[in-house]
C-alpha cells in the first residue's frame, strides 16, 4: 500500500473553518491524471492541490476540483505555499510554481506572516446591456444568451456584466450579494462566450463598510457549486474593481454563508499580488 502525506489547509483565514479548504498533497512525481481526479473525488473539498519538487524552491503544481482538473487555483496554492513554509521546505522566502496554462505562479512570505501571490489580471469585457424598455418579451438581446436565464439563476438582476475567464455580475448592493440564493442547475448552463466560462460565475457588488468588494463565486460548471474563497476569481475582480474604484489596492471579502474569506488585492500592471492567511486544520497521510 501506497502511503502520501496529506494536509487540509483553511486558506485566506487565520481561523479554522473559516476560509477555503484545500487538500495538498506533495510527491516524488505525479501520479497518473485519474488517480490523482479520484483522489480529488475522495477528498471532496474545492480543490486539491498535487505538488512536486523541481530543486531551488521551485514546485509543479496541478489542481483538481472533484470532477476536473483546472487551470489555475488561487487558494490552493496560498494553501501549498504554507505546507512548505511550515514545514521548512522552502529555503528562500519565495516559492516558485511552474503550471501547465498559468505560467509560473510566485508566492512569497511577509513579514507579518501573511502570504503574497503574484498571479496573472485577467482582463474583462462589460456586456452592453439594452434600456430595460428595449428588451422584446423573449428577454433576447445580442442574439447569443438571454437576460431572463440570468435574473432567473440569480433570483435577482444584475446591474452589469461582464465577460472574461469568468462571468461577472456587479449589483447595486453588498446585501444582495450577500442574500442571494441562486439556482446554481441554471447557473451551470449560463456562458457569456469567452472559453472557460461556462457555469462559473462571480456575484460582485461594492461594499464601503468594512471592505471594498463583496463576491460570492458560484462554480457549478467546474463541479463546485459555490466556492468559499476563490484567489482566480479575484485576478479578475482587482483589475475590474481597481478602475471603477481607482484604487491599486483592494480590501475583498467573499462571503460564503457561514465561512467568509479576506482577501486583499494590489494590482501592478498585468499581474495581481493575492494576499491572505492560511490554518492547518489536517495533517495525516493518505493510504492507497
Amino acid at each position: 500500500m501506497a502511503q502520501y502525506r496529506f494536509f487540509q489547509i483553511d486558506a485566506f483565514t487565520n481561523e479554522p473553518l473559516k476560509g477555503n479548504p484545500a487538500a495538498i498533497i506533495p510527491l516524488d512525481s505525479f501520479l497518473p491524471t485519474e488517480k490523482m481526479q479520484a483522489i480529488a473525488a475522495e477528498n471532496n473539498v474545492a480543490e486539491t492541490a498535487f505538488i512536486v519538487s523541481k530543486g531551488n524552491d521551485v514546485w509543479d503544481i496541478r489542481w483538481f476540483t472533484p470532477s476536473v482538473e483546472v487551470p489555475l487555483c488561487g487558494h490552493a496554492t496560498l494553501a501549498s505555499a504554507y505546507v512548505l513554509f511550515e514545514t521548512d521546505q522552502v529555503h528562500s522566502q519565495q516559492i516558485t510554481f511552474q503550471t501547465t496554462h498559468s505560467g509560473n505562479l510566485f508566492v512569497s512570505r511577509l513579514e507579518d506572516g501573511r502570504l503574497e501571490m503574484d498571479f496573472p489580471a485577467y482582463k474583462s469585457e462589460k456586456i452592453n446591456l439594452p434600456n430595460p424598455k428595449d428588451i422584446p418579451e423573449d428577454g433576447v438581446w445580442s442574439g447569443s444568451f438571454l437576460l431572463a436565464d440570468f435574473t432567473s439563476a440569480l433570483r435577482d438582476t444584475p446591474s452589469e456584466l461582464w465577460s472574461g475567464p469568468f462571468m461577472l455580475a456587479i449589483f447595486s448592493d453588498a446585501e444582495t450579494v450577500r442574500n442571494l440564493k441562486p439556482d446554481t442547475k441554471a447557473i451551470s448552463k449560463l456562458s457569456l462566450g469567452h472559453e472557460g466560462d461556462t457555469g462559473n460565475l462571480i456575484c460582485t457588488a461594492i461594499d464601503g463598510a468594512t471592505h471594498d468588494v463583496v463576491s460570492r463565486v458560484f462554480c457549478p460548471g467546474s463541479g463546485i457549486p459555490e466556492d468559499p474563497a476563490t484567489g482566480s476569481a479575484h485576478c479578475m475582480i482587482a483589475p475590474l474593481f481597481s478602475k471603477i474604484l481607482d484604487k491599486q489596492s483592494l480590501n475583498c471579502f467573499q462571503a460564503f454563508p457561514g465561512r467568509g474569506a479576506d482577501i486583499a488585492t494590489r494590482l501592478e500592471g498585468d499581474r495581481v499580488k493575492l494576499i491572505g492567511s492560511a490554518v492547518l486544520v489536517i495533517d495525516g497521510h493518505f493510504n492507497l
